[in-house]
C-alpha cells in the first residue's frame, strides 16, 4: 500500500465534500490508521457544521472508520493528499448563465490561501487534488508553488466519465464497456475525443458510422458555441418550470453535449451541485493513488511544453501514481482533436489573464 493515507478535505461541509467524505468511508478506501481531516472555514457556518458531519459519519462507519479531525485553519493542515471541494459553484438561478470569469475571482482567493500555506512549508507536499471551480485556475495557482506533478485537476475526468455513460445509453451498452475520454477545459470548451472511442462488442466498422451519424458533420471548433446555447436553451425551459420537458429536451441531444449541458440541468433541479459524480471521480483518483497500480486519468494539469509544445492548464491524459503525475500519455489525437485542445488552453488562459489582472 503507497505511504499516501491521510486526506484532507477543504469544504468538508459543502454538499459535493460531504459526499467525497462518505464515499471514502463506505468504499474503506482510507484505512482505519489513516486519518481524514474535514477542513471549514473559521467563523463560518462550516465550522459548526463539521462537528455534525464528523458524528454522523462515526456512527455510520465506526467498525472502519479513519481517525477524524476537525480543523478550521490552513496551517493546521496534515494530509498525504488534499483535496480542494471549497468555494463558489455554478449559480443556482436557473435563468442565470455561467460567469466563469466571475467565478474564479470568488474561488482565486481560496486556492490562494490553501497553496501560500503548502508553499510555507519544508518537505514534500501533499498530492492536490482540484475539484472546486474553475479546475483550472486552481491547478495553477497550485502549480505556481509546488511542484506541477503534485497538483491535477479532477474536471476532465468527470467529464470523461459523463461523456462514456452517454455513449453507453445511445448504444444500450454498460459504461464498463465504453472506453472514452474528453479533454481540454471543464467547461465550454472541453474536447470530446472521438477518435479515442472504443466500446466493447461493437465492431470498428459500426462504431465508425455510428460516430458519424452523432457528428452529423458538426466541427469540434462550433462545439463551445453549440454548449452555450444548448445550455441557455435548457435553462430557459427550467426557468419556466418545465423539468420533464428539460430533460426530454437533454434526451434528443448528441452525447457529447448531453455529457456537457446535463451537468446544469442535474444543478439547477437536484438541490444542490453534482455531489455524487463529482465525489465518485475523486474518491476513485484517491483509491487508486493509495491502493492501485499507477493509472491513466484525463486530468487538468500545468504543461511545460511536455506535450504538443503545449504551455499552461488544461485536461489532458496523464499517468497518475502516488508520487503525482508522471507523463502525458500521446493517445493519437485526429488533428481538429489537437486543434480544439489548443483552443482550449488559450481559452482557460484568457480567464486567468482576465481573474489576476483584474
Amino acid at each position: 500500500m503507497s505511504s499516501r493515507k491521510n486526506v484532507a478535505i477543504v469544504g468538508a461541509a459543502g454538499s459535493c465534500g460531504r459526499q467525497l467524505a462518505v464515499q471514502l468511508l463506505d468504499r474503506e478506501i482510507l484505512s482505519p490508521d489513516a486519518r481524514l481531516q474535514l477542513v471549514a472555514h473559521h467563523g463560518g457556518a462550516s465550522e459548526y457544521e463539521t462537528h455534525g458531519l464528523r458524528a454522523d459519519l462515526r456512527d455510520a462507519f465506526a467498525d472502519t472508520a479513519p481517525t477524524i479531525e476537525l480543523i478550521d485553519q490552513p496551517e493546521k493542515l496534515d494530509a498525504d493528499i488534499l483535496v480542494m471541494l471549497a468555494g463558489s459553484t455554478v449559480p443556482t438561478d436557473p435563468t442565470q448563465n455561467v460567469d466563469r470569469i466571475a467565478l474564479a475571482r470568488t474561488n482565486l482567493r481560496i486556492f490562494t490561501t490553501f497553496a501560500e500555506e503548502l508553499a510555507r512549508r519544508d518537505g514534500t507536499p501533499p498530492l492536490v487534488i482540484v475539484q472546486s471551480n474553475p479546475v483550472e485556475l486552481g491547478v495553477e495557482v497550485f502549480s505556481r508553488v509546488i511542484d506541477r506533478h503534485l497538483v491535477v485537476g479532477a474536471g476532465a475526468y468527470s467529464d470523461s466519465i459523463r461523456f462514456r455513460r452517454e455513449i453507453a445509453d445511445s448504444l444500450g451498452v454498460r459504461r464498463t464497456d465504453v472506453n472514452a475520454v474528453m479533454l481540454g477545459q471543464h467547461g465550454d470548451n472541453l474536447i470530446p475525443a472521438w477518435s479515442q472511442v472504443a466500446v466493447d462488442g461493437v465492431s470498428s466498422d459500426v462504431l465508425a458510422s455510428w460516430i458519424t451519424e452523432q457528428r452529423n458533420g458538426r466541427s469540434l471548433e462550433q462545439l463551445p458555441e453549440e454548449i452555450l446555447a444548448h445550455r441557455g436553451e435548457l435553462l430557459s425551459i427550467v426557468a419556466n418550470r418545465d423539468v420533464h420537458g428539460a430533460f426530454e429536451h437533454v434526451a434528443q441531444l448528441p452525447p457529447e453535449i448531453r455529457a456537457a449541458v446535463k451537468p446544469f440541468l442535474i444543478h439547477t433541479t437536484a438541490g444542490h451541485t453534482t455531489e455524487i459524480v463529482t465525489a465518485h471521480s475523486v474518491a476513485h483518483i484517491i483509491d487508486t493513488v493509495i491502493n492501485g497500480k499507477p493509472t491513466v486519468f484525463p486530468l487538468q494539469v500545468m504543461l511545460d511544453n511536455d506535450y504538443l509544445e503545449l504551455a499552461g492548464v488544461g485536461g489532458v491524459p496523464v499517468r497518475l501514481s502516488s508520487q503525482g503525475w508522471t507523463e502525458v500519455i500521446d493517445l493519437g489525437l485526429a488533428e481538429d482533436e489537437v486543434a480544439a485542445l489548443r483552443r482550449a488552453f488559450e481559452a482557460v488562459a484568457a480567464v486567468s489573464a482576465a481573474v489576476q489582472t483584474s
